[in-house]
């Protein structure tokens, strides 16, 4: 008899319409929702993040929402930790956890307990590749990332200095690439029962809404939001401030740019990011595709393919 513990997973690219799902999947199966989102953790990240509003829980537990400063450091290892403290809990109190967000990189430490042992302190590699950084610029770093591991350089956007960084820094580490490391993980057996569902859309629906939402949160405050983040002493270096919308809105709070010209700007990087979402999930196997137009958008129909899935496992 199998006595790994379930584990749903409901992803996607961002603005599909996960939360809402989510929210009806949890009451339908007795779950929990466990963010996989690198922004929502932060506190006081609330527009630019889609943070989902506690009346929108409907009495759903969530959790890694709100549960850092923005000053802290967040990556994959914090949040493989973080998630499955929290999902003893949830097995504890005989709920089943269901992982929502798109952060394909979050979800795979997760489903398949990627090894971590590995890393050590790398505060002085990281330091020196800063200073590289600082004076030659991002695009230096780029090129040596892909003299080393040409893979990772073609998955990773010249201008994403978090990720080259990390790349750079597992070479230096470990002597081979992050990209055959990953290669070699993705290959094991997940750690538990799961249904990983990834919720799909026509590319220019999720377009529409994609920019839709930026509008809407810029009618809701989010250059309020980021002007008070900046007066409690946020920076544009902490990682915090470098999530979509944030960074953008910073440049133009610094002058480098007109409000419209960083609006049109968060709108393209939104773009830009659900289509490498995308990608990453149609690299990963087990995958459930659910595309809406098959389900004639009812979210019904989805959850009722949804459930029949997971009485399955």
């Amino acid at each position: 008899m199998n006595q790994k513990n379930k584990l749903i997973i409901l992803t996607g690219p961002t603005a599909v319409g996960k939360t809402a799902l989510s929210i009806s999947l949890a009451k339908k199966i007795g779950g929990e929702i466990i963010s996989a989102d690198s922004m929502q953790v932060y506190k006081y990240l609330d527009i630019g993040s889609a943070k989902i509003k506690e009346a929108e829980m409907e009495g759903v537990s969530h959790h890694l929402i709100d549960a850092l400063l923005p000053d802290k450091e967040f990556n994959v290892f914090c949040f493989q930790q973080m998630a499955k403290e929290a999902a003893q809990g949830i097995y504890e109190r005989g709920h089943i956890p269901i992982v929502v967000g798109g952060t394909g990189f979050y979800i795979q430490a997760l489903l398949y307990d990627i090894d971590f042992s590995a890393e050590e302190d790398n505060s002085r590699i990281r330091a020196a590749l800063e200073k590289a950084a600082a004076e030659h610029g991002n695009g230096y770093l780029y090129e040596r990332l892909k003299e080393v591991d040409a893979d990772s350089a073609a998955a990773i956007h010249p201008n994403n200095q978090k990720r080259i960084l990390r790349a750079l820094e597992f070479y230096q580490l470990n002597g081979f690439p992050i990209s055959q490391h990953n290669e070699k993980e993705r290959q094991k057996e997940s750690a538990y029962r799961s249904c990983y569902f990834v919720l799909n859309d026509y590319r220019e629906r999720l377009y529409q809404r994609i920019n839709e939402r930026v509008d809407a949160m810029m009618a809701d405050g989010l250059l309020e939001e980021v002007k008070r983040l900046r007066e409690m002493g946020c920076k544009r270096d902490m990682l915090s401030m470098q999530g979509l919308g944030y960074k953008e809105i910073l440049a133009y709070l610094d002058g480098e740019c007109v409000l419209e010209e960083a609006v049109a700007q968060i709108k393209q990087n939104t773009r830009h990011f659900a289509k490498r979402q995308l990608t990453w999930f149609r690299r990963e196997k087990d995958v459930i595709w659910i595309d809406k137009p098959d389900f004639d958008y009812s979210n019904d129909k989805i959850l009722n393919f949804m459930e029949e899935k997971i009485r399955l496992l």
